[in-house]
């Protein structure tokens, strides 16, 4: 019998093991393997395989029972949920349902997941852009939150190790704000936007650059892509469906296959980890405990090393519910912050207006980018009464006047012939928000899930600095729009819009210098338990105003190959 034992344990035993198979989980995956590593990624969700389990994908808006919008039945069980942009009726099965997986709220929080192998990376955004040095700064600059214990020198070579497998388009605009990349071919941008970035040039001295987005697109694929069975961006914009082509950078499509290639890859999905093992003896991470999803039956697995990479608020909850004799309070919480020091963005306000010229043009087709601006509020020193700034997007359309009052023929012919408007322009703002002591997330001491976790209590909030940075974007856009020749400028605010739409929650395992300030140290390990690292949104010490998920990414490689080489050298 005992030496049934040993298969067992042995059979459960791996070098590494990835928790999450998102964004962050994935890359963590790729590096791991590619060194040698065998690697055991646990996904609390079901499996979804690249091409095969994307249902609507190909499928013609006729063919939505609901025309492609969630059905009021839906919104009415899911007001979460049915919140997100993206989460429409041709995507509804990659999103969370809000009964399936309940949380407190004990300041209103809109958690939008993706339970399934590759995460949210199935659905995100794609906006990609690198941090600068002046990011990077910002804490040590204001003295809000902690300093980063790393600068962009250390990133910048990671940024262009990802960079160039993922696939990123963008223009290389000489910006020290936001340094230029490994780039494919850029979008174009329209020519109304064409037209206020030419006015804002002229205007501001280039301090205020409208550039083209940068996005993980394949505009033009090399041959890194082409080897991982992606082929080039059809300009669908249908990417919340799941990108047959592997348009788009995804886990599914890139990474999480390229792991597989090297046979030291095991994927495991319905895995919910409960917890990570910490032994006191050896004073180490030992490794995780894993509910099976749907018999609730518990197994461990063992590894070397352990990459926390659940996506922000579940790293949180997995670390603060690993509990030990040497860690009451959960894994690495020696100084009480695991779970404190939350920040997001804040896209919670937009405006519009109306151009009267470029009639003679409509657009140039469907695009799945926007124009982007780059943060110019605070950027090198403090010049407003509000801390940090905000970047925003920028996106134009040309209004169609469709007249539906006749019948038959006349109907007809009258659809047929769209009369056109103005072009139309949108841009949202996507504020950095301070992290405080305040916002922060804990375990409820009551209320659990369905496998027996205790339920995770939310409690984040917007604050006077937000308010201020709100009424900042709306005066600096109004004038840039007035003197670039828009009309009909309106502001749109939803004061009552919770945080965690932005879904760029992050923070509650911040980096830092100090042990007695922060938990993890520069190369994202726990200051007190070096074979645990984290390198997804919970590892981040303050927000910036860029999407995250390409510094996630840059974060993740430069850990994993780290740990390699403390693996190599026996140091953990």
């Amino acid at each position: 019998m005992s030496f049934l034992t040993i298969d067992s344990i042995k059979a459960r035993t791996f070098d590494a093991i990835v928790i999450g198979s998102g964004i962050s989980g994935g890359w963590a995956a790729k590096e791991l393997t590619e060194k040698g590593l065998r690697t055991l990624v646990l996904e609390r969700g079901r499996d979804v395989k690249h091409v095969t389990d994307y249902p609507t994908t190909m499928m013609q808006p006729w063919e939505f029972q609901h025309a492609g919008q969630l059905s009021k039945a839906y919104r009415d069980a899911n007001p979460v949920a049915s919140r997100c942009y993206a989460n429409r009726e041709d995507a509804s099965h990659f999103f969370v349902k809000d009964a399936d997986h309940p949380y407190i709220q004990e300041k209103p929080f809109d958690w939008i997941r993706g339970y399934q192998v590759g995460g949210k990376s199935l659905m995100w955004a794609r906006g990609t852009q690198r941090w600068s040095q002046y990011d990077f700064e910002g804490p040590a600059r204001d003295g809000f939150a902690v300093e980063w214990p790393i600068g962009y020198a250390d990133l910048a070579p990671w940024y262009s190790h990802v960079e160039k497998f993922a696939g990123i388009s963008g223009n290389k605009d000489g910006l020290p704000q936001l340094p230029d990349g490994e780039f494919l071919p850029p979008h174009e941008q329209s020519c109304v936007e064409k037209h206020f970035s030419d006015q804002m040039a002229q205007h501001y001295n280039g301090t205020r650059p409208v550039i083209i987005g940068r996005c993980a697109h394949l505009t033009q694929p090399k041959a890194i892509h082409l080897a991982q069975g992606r082929g080039q961006c059809q300009n669908r914009s249908l990417c919340q469906r799941g990108c047959p082509y592997g348009g788009y950078f995804s886990s599914n499509s890139s990474t999480l296959p390229w792991a597989a290639k090297t046979g030291r890859l095991t994927l495991q999905p319905d895995s919910v980890v409960h917890s990570i093992i910490f032994d006191d003896t050896k004073n180490k991470a030992t490794g995780v405990r894993v509910i099976d999803a749907t018999t609730k039956q518990m197994t461990e697995y063992y590894a070397k090393i352990i990459f926390v990479n659940a996506a922000c608020l579940n790293s949180n909850l997995i670390l603060l519910n690993s509990k030990s004799r040497r860690f009451p309070n959960g894994l690495g919480n020696d100084n009480g912050l695991l779970g404190k020091y939350m920040a997001f963005h804040n896209f919670r306000t937009t405006i519009s207006a109306e151009h009267e010229g470029f009639r003679d043009t409509t657009t140039d087709g469907i695009r799945p980018n926007g124009s982007y601006i780059p943060r110019f509020r605070n950027v090198q020193k403090q010049e407003t009464d509000f801390l940090r700034g905000y970047a925003a997007g920028f996106g134009s359309s040309r209004a169609m006047d469709i007249d539906t009052s006749g019948l038959g023929d006349d109907l007809k012919n009258s659809l047929m012939q769209p009369k056109y408007g103005n072009w139309r322009v949108s841009s949202h703002m996507m504020g950095e928000t301070i992290p405080k002591e305040t916002n922060y997330v804990a375990l409820d001491s009551a209320l659990t899930d369905a496998w027996g976790i205790p339920q995770l209590r939310v409690s984040v909030a917007y604050d006077d600095n937000d308010e201020k940075m709100i009424r900042d974007f709306h005066e600096q856009m109004t004038e840039m729009l007035t003197v670039s020749g828009f009309k009909n400028i309106q502001t749109h605010d939803k004061p009552d819009k919770a945080p965690g739409l932005d879904i760029h929650e992050m923070g509650g395992v911040r980096m830092g210098k100090d042990p007695k300030t922060s938990l993890l140290n520069k190369w994202n390990q726990f200051h007190s338990c070096k074979n645990v690292f984290v390198t997804d949104g919970a590892c981040m010490t303050s927000t910036s105003t860029q999407n995250p998920s390409l510094t996630f990414m840059a974060l993740t490689a430069r850990a994993a190959n780290h740990a390699v080489s403390e693996l190599k050298r026996k140091a953990l």
